[in-house]
């Protein structure tokens, strides 16, 4: 059975004694791909009176919530998505409040949000708006009011959005359950209702729009003076797909057949094999319209019936296809159907930073760091959509004839929101080599955008030496103590050129502990360019260390000329 993600969403809301309803609330229900990629969005807020307009600041922040969620990209993470966009609503609020005649009392709005994404729910929450969620016959608060309490009658809302510059949101994940049930309130409704009465209504009536409207009915019976709001939401269905289904999806396009010069593949005609693995092979094309040529990457017969494998294919193109950077290779997208399982790119004419290095043995460091610069443009790129590389080397970095850089190669490309939607067939693991890969992938724990930086660092240091900052041990590392054991090899060992502050950014760089490496691209490029005092001068380093060949032709020469000394003195 190929089941999906399905509610039933109750809503009501009433003004009752106030003069005007400033609770808003609101619900999206998109169609796929959206549903999978980014799930269903329910929020509440409720406006604060004493401020200067609460009613705009509650329907800001639940319009723009609700419209602004779904424009964020798909590889970001829930989290990520909810937390910018309420970090951007609570700014604008805030900003408006300050330049408004009424600055002491502001646009300040209580929220809370759920966001149900594959099998997983997401709650955000600043204020004292509530989400309950009913499993089985267990009634559970997922939300702690931000009140602070100077009397026994007496409090006041001590978190709102619009409050302050800074926000500071709740967020909690939980896994879902078929039959769950959430219950979204404004304290017009919690703070005059028992939670136990919450329970025995939503229990009652099985419609949740019936539901809502009956807590709404039954705050205002039991003395309500406020705005009430009520949202209830019923878990109908979730996507747990059975392995076979999964697999005949990812299946509908076969594996194209072997492609030899002059073949036509829906519209292109291959003119040679580029490159050839086990895994896939790569060839140079050209569009039979329009005459451009381009790459066209396929997979292996080897893993025809790997839906594993399959699914990683296809991961590739969809990440490439949403990076747009000119330090990036380009996913074509294609227009003509498709009948084969492959994807185009643009082609580069040029050669692999390989091959470059292998023409460059002793480049310029104003040239190596040019190289760097442009490098990490392109990883920026990944990063800013929550998608790590995990694969960056020499073979996967392009250079054209202008010497500009294309990283290449998504095979192994991590993506963070890709990562929340449950699948039945287990995912790949890293597919680096061990050569630039971070040692905590080969220790099975997650990587971090500092991974790559730990890539990017082995590269910056094998451009400026030729060599590896811990020669062939990570090639044979396995287990914390081996990591640990990791002796790093100073680079103006191999390249005096090389002062100590940059060797300092190396190793920084390289660190096997991803707590101590740079958290940022331009951290590293700074320290690369500029002396970073914390790393020292060549004057406090002994010169042994700095310069093991340069020590001994000296001790040599010292010793050979105290030698010279004392034969002259015998022979007097």
């Amino acid at each position: 059975m190929n089941a999906k993600l399905n509610v039933t969403i109750g809503q009501h809301s009433e003004q009752g004694l106030k003069d005007e309803n400033q609770d808003f609330h609101g619900a999206i229900i998109p169609k796929p791909p959206q549903l999978d990629t980014k799930g269903i969005a329910i929020a509440i807020a409720d406006g604060v009176s004493s401020s200067i307009d609460g009613r705009e600041a509650a329907q800001t922040a639940v319009g723009s919530f609700l419209s602004d969620y779904y424009s964020t990209p798909d590889s970001w993470t829930t989290k990520t998505s909810v937390h910018k966009i309420l970090t951007a609503i609570n700014s604008w609020l805030y900003s408006k409040a300050q330049h408004s005649e009424h600055t002491t009392r502001g646009l300040l709005t209580t929220f809370s949000a759920l966001v149900l994404k594959s099998t997983s729910g997401h709650v955000f929450h600043v204020g004292d708006s509530r989400i309950y969620r009913l499993q089985g016959d267990t009634l559970e608060a997922l939300t702690i009011d931000h009140r602070r309490w100077v009397s026994e009658k007496k409090n006041y809302l001590n978190r709102a959005v619009g409050i302050d510059m800074h926000l500071d949101i709740d967020y909690r994940q939980l896994s879902l359950e078929p039959g769950d049930l959430f219950v979204l309130t404004t304290d017009g409704v919690h703070d005059f209702i028992s939670d136990a009465q919450i329970q025995q209504v939503v229990e009652e009536n099985h419609d949740p729009q019936r539901a809502a409207e009956r807590l709404v009915q039954l705050a205002l019976d039991s003395g309500s003076n406020d705005n009430v709001t009520a949202q209830v939401v019923r878990i109908d269905s979730l996507p747990a797909k059975d392995t076979d289904t999964a697999v005949k999806e990812l299946t509908q396009l076969p594996f194209p057949p072997p492609l030899e010069p002059g073949m036509l593949l829906d519209g292109y005609r291959i003119r040679k094999e580029i490159h050839a693995s086990k895994r896939t092979q790569v060839y140079l094309a050209e569009d039979s319209e329009t005459g451009q040529r381009v790459i066209i990457k396929t997979p292996s017969v080897n893993y025809e019936d790997d839906p594993a494998y399959i699914e990683g294919f296809v991961r590739e193109e969809w990440a490439g296809k949403r990076i747009d950077n000119s330090r990036v290779i380009k996913v074509i997208e294609q227009k003509r159907e498709r009948h084969f399982l492959y994807y185009v790119m643009e082609y580069v004419d040029g050669q692999t930073l390989r091959q470059w290095m292998d023409q460059h043995p002793k480049p310029d460091i104003k040239d190596v760091r040019l190289l760097l610069e442009q490098i990490a443009t392109g990883l920026r790129a990944f990063h800013r959509l929550e998608m790590l590389h995990q694969d960056l080397k020499p073979e996967n970095i392009m250079l054209d004839a202008q010497g500009t850089v294309k990283i290449i190669d998504f095979g192994s490309t991590k993506i963070a929101g890709i990562a929340e939607i449950s699948s039945p067939i287990e995912r790949l693991g890293l597919l680096g080599t061990k050569h630039y890969t971070a040692p905590e992938y080969l220790l099975g724990q997650p990587g971090s955008n500092r991974a790559d930086i730990f890539s990017l660092g082995t590269i910056a240091y094998e451009l400026l030496t030729g060599k590896l900052p811990y020669g062939n041990a990570l090639e044979h590392t396995e287990g914390r103590r081996a990591v640990a054991r990791l002796q790093y090899h100073p680079s103006y060992h191999h390249n005096p050129m090389i002062p100590v502050w940059m060797d300092g950014a190396l190793k920084k760089a390289v660190h096997p502990d991803p707590k101590q490496r740079y958290d940022t691209l331009s951290e590293f490029l700074h320290d690369l360019s500029q002396p970073n005092p914390r790393f020292g001068s060549e004057a406090q380093i002994p010169l042994i260390e700095r310069n093991p060949v340069a020590f001994w032709r000296g001790l040599s020469l010292l010793l050979g000329l105290s030698n010279l000394a004392l034969l002259y003195l015998l022979l007097r």
